[in-house]
């Protein structure tokens, strides 16, 4: 009985009570004050890609506060996106991700501006996707390289401040492209590289300070050929705190942000942190290396 009187008391306070932005954000202020909190109500963040990473950035920077999204994704669940991916469930197959997100973050904030681009982004509708946004944050596919080139351009181009943290393994690594900054283009240096030179120096440039490589214990789920490499839940949710937090700084102008050639990674498996500087990105001799080794492995691999 009292647990049926629970759930109906629950029932009835969720039927009359009328949402609060200020009821429902309330236990930010202490961290953000009230005025920033007011602040972070009137930005527009763009998130491409609506899966792993993207799905959870929208749904934790929901809770934050932010007011207005753009978000882009083509796809639709699946069974196998049940490991890491906040909207994938028996429910949801086969419906499309921006749809099943954005009806997830309208029932955090149902004041919530979202404009929903259901194709994905691409070279035709990019500039409608960052015209205006206050912070771009990377929620791509991994092996979207061409897409990924052209959105960071463009940043770079509109002064749109991009962030990307990348999940790899039980951890996460960051790297902030600021307007007036080193780009892109400029610390990964792939240029009109093929595929897999770019996924090598994609990996290489995202972790110099590799992590995550020691507890790899099968290699042969990472295939770049074939497009695939393992993933972890831990790994996205690690990914979405260290996004939202640099997304606060960013947006409200408070604290030290380090954009690239700087970079961090955090691993929670080892319980390690490492913050790492690379003058000239890819181009630092240290990286050579590295992209060397990397390549060396691969052709190895493919045999």
């Amino acid at each position: 009985m009292t647990t049926s009187f629970s759930v109906v008391r629950r029932n009835s306070v969720a039927r009359v009570a009328p949402f609060s932005y200020q009821r429902a954000f309330s236990r930010n202020i202490g961290w953000v004050t009230q005025e920033e909190q007011a602040i972070l109500r009137t930005k527009r963040v763009a998130i491409a890609g609506g899966g792993g990473v993207g799905g959870q950035y929208l749904l934790t920077l929901a809770r934050l506060g932010i007011g207005a999204f753009r978000i882009a994704d083509f796809d639709t669940f699946d069974i196998a996106n049940f490991n890491r991916q906040a909207g994938a469930t028996m429910s949801t197959l086969a419906q499309p991700k921006v749809d099943v997100m954005a009806a997830m973050a309208r029932d955090i904030n149902p004041e919530l501006d979202i404009q929903i681009f259901p194709a994905g982004i691409n070279k035709d509708n990019l500039p409608e996707f960052l015209d205006g946004v206050d912070l771009y944050i990377d929620g791509l596919d991994f092996f979207a390289f061409d897409i990924r080139q052209q959105t960071f351009a463009l940043c770079a181009s509109l002064g749109v401040p991009a962030t990307t943290v990348a999940p790899l393994g039980m951890g996460a690594a960051l790297l902030n492209f600021m307007p007036g900054k080193m780009t892109f283009e400029e610390y990964f240096r792939w240029g009109d590289l093929p595929e897999l030179d770019k996924a090598i120096r994609f990996v290489v440039g995202l972790a110099p300070a590799g992590l995550h490589r020691g507890y790899l214990i099968e290699p042969s789920a990472v295939n770049f050929a074939e497009r695939r490499g393992p993933s972890t839940v831990m790994g996205i949710q690690l990914c979405a705190g260290i996004a939202a937090t640099e997304a606060l700084k960013i947006l409200l102008n408070r604290g030290p942000v380090r954009c690239a050639p700087h970079g961090m990674q955090f691993d929670a498996y080892r319980n390690k942190i490492s913050h790492t500087w690379r003058p000239g990105g890819n181009g630092n001799p240290i990286q050579r290396f590295a992209i060397a080794i990397g390549t060396r492995q691969f052709a190895k691999a493919a045999k």
